[in-house]
């Protein structure tokens, strides 16, 4: 399904933060994440023998310090510069920025940037980032970065929007949720317009709304995803076909968690 060429340039996400204060409004919950995540993702590494982990799209670090915490030995790698430091300072707060790798890599510059195969028990990416690749190419050799990465029996964790359920009736308004469990704090809501595009590949670009305030003054935050609208079905062939086996799925929340293995 996935061709895989070399190809050694990508952007992951067109966002960058213009600062510290901008992630904290759209990671307002990161907190509250890293103990569940780190058990959750703990959980399902269970009887795989997993030490070394490559968090290949750490983002503000919500993983790379939730699995440092766990005793996991993590690399942490993103393309996006500015996200990459907020993980480098989330990691320093918890004691951890020791513990954990840090490099500047998009999907595929990781073989470049972090070098030697097999090195990792695991790689995982969770967020939706492996939907933002657009071309067939890129997402096979993503995949096949992924198993050149991992030793033989390695592990590889995918979390994605299933873009399945909405592909016939293409929605333009996904709600997302309302905070407001603290009266002094701002109440944030959040929703999502999606603007579809026809392809080949069918691609959406997912706007992401933030609106925070009280009583009569409010701001609204924009920020864009594009997106292939990629299924779940469609990235496990993609995984069979880059080698992985074994493929277990995983309902998350709001992501479709594929979790592979490559082969003794």
């Amino acid at each position: 399904m996935f061709r895989a060429i070399s190809r050694t340039a990508m952007k992951q996400d067109n966002w960058q933060p213009a600062n510290t204060i901008e992630v904290d409004l759209w990671y307002s919950d990161w907190d509250a994440q890293l103990d569940r995540e780190g058990m959750q993702i703990r959980r399902w590494m269970r009887d795989r023998n997993v030490t070394s982990v490559l968090d290949a799209s750490c983002g503000p670090g919500t993983y790379a310090v939730a699995l440092a915490q766990q005793g996991f030995q993590v690399t942490a790698a993103d393309g996006r510069s500015r996200l990459l430091e907020q993980a480098r300072v989330n990691a320093h707060q918890y004691n951890l920025a020791r513990k954990i790798k840090f490099v500047e890599a998009g999907f595929l510059e990781l073989l470049q940037k972090i070098g030697g195969e097999g090195q990792f028990d695991a790689v995982l990416t969770k967020g939706n980032a492996v939907p933002r690749l657009i071309s067939d190419e890129d997402i096979a050799a993503t995949l096949a970065n992924f198993h050149q990465l991992l030793r033989p029996g390695g592990t590889v964790m995918i979390g994605m929007q299933d873009f399945e359920p909405f592909v016939e009736d293409r929605p333009r308004f996904i709600p997302i949720g309302v905070e407001d469990d603290d009266e002094e704090a701002p109440q944030q809501v959040k929703f999502q317009v999606w603007d579809w595009e026809d392809g080949p590949p069918l691609m959406v670009k997912i706007n992401h709304f933030l609106v925070t305030g009280r009583g009569m003054d409010y701001l609204t935050y924009k920020r864009e995803e594009h997106c292939r609208a990629i299924t779940a079905v469609e990235m496990q062939v993609g995984l069979l076909e880059a080698g992985f086996e074994n493929i277990e799925i995983i309902r998350d929340r709001l992501e479709v968690v594929m979790i592979a293995t490559k082969p003794q």
